[in-house]
């Protein structure tokens, strides 16, 4: 009876930990050193911190890890226990890694001149990092808990509930990056999302 209140909790793998804490790392580390200096943005959660960070200055290590908690009290019910405590393991790491990462200075500055070479490899860092992280049973960015509560609610194609936060985010990004780049945004945001459906359907070691 006294483990009874642990038996609630989900069993989670250090191999599962280890490979999100990778994942999330290497996307701060892509979403620092591409996105955020180059003007080339991503949609859903992820640009939206860039924009925030942008009018008020307010660093993706923080924004990041609230929208995603948001997200997740949003569509915990949906989820299941380990999917959310995976993806809580998901948001920290992001997040500590950003705040790390923003302790060093920009390796390719010259991105910011180069937008077609920082959507591709922006698309990159985001489509392994989050495919990673995937894979092992999280998700780094609320999108997901807040896109299947969605089509939960509106019986809407999760695909489009995905493309449409996308969309949104990209519009109001519009506020601060000009039209050509928010269409290497949205050449970007594509890209990563190919990444990650293609990651999903490597094989597993036996």
């Amino acid at each position: 009876m006294k483990n009874k209140p642990f038996a609630l909790l989900p069993r989670l793998r250090a191999k599962s930990c280890a490979m999100i804490v990778c994942g999330s790392a290497f996307l701060a580390f892509g979403l620092y050193q591409v996105h955020s200096l180059s003007g080339v943005t991503e949609g859903g959660v992820l640009g939206l911190t860039l924009l925030l960070e942008h009018w008020w200055d307010i660093s993706p290590s923080i924004s990041g890890g609230l929208l995603n908690l948001l997200c997740y009290a949003v569509g915990w019910k949906l989820l299941g226990r380990s999917f959310l405590a995976y993806s809580l393991v998901a948001t920290a790491a992001f997040s500590v890694s950003y705040g790390f990462w923003e302790c060093f200075e920009p390796l390719w500055p010259q991105l910011a001149d180069m937008p077609l070479a920082a959507a591709v490899l922006g698309a990159l860092f985001v489509g392994i990092g989050t495919g990673v992280c995937v894979r092992a049973g999280g998700a780094v960015s609320g999108d997901d808990a807040l896109a299947m509560s969605l089509a939960h609610v509106t019986r809407i194609n999760l695909k489009w509930i995905y493309l449409t936060s996308d969309v949104v985010v990209l519009v109001l990004s519009l506020s601060y990056i000009p039209p050509q780049r928010i269409a290497y945004s949205l050449l970007t945001v594509v890209l990563s999302g190919q990444v990650i459906g293609m990651m999903q359907k490597i094989r597993r070691p036996a």
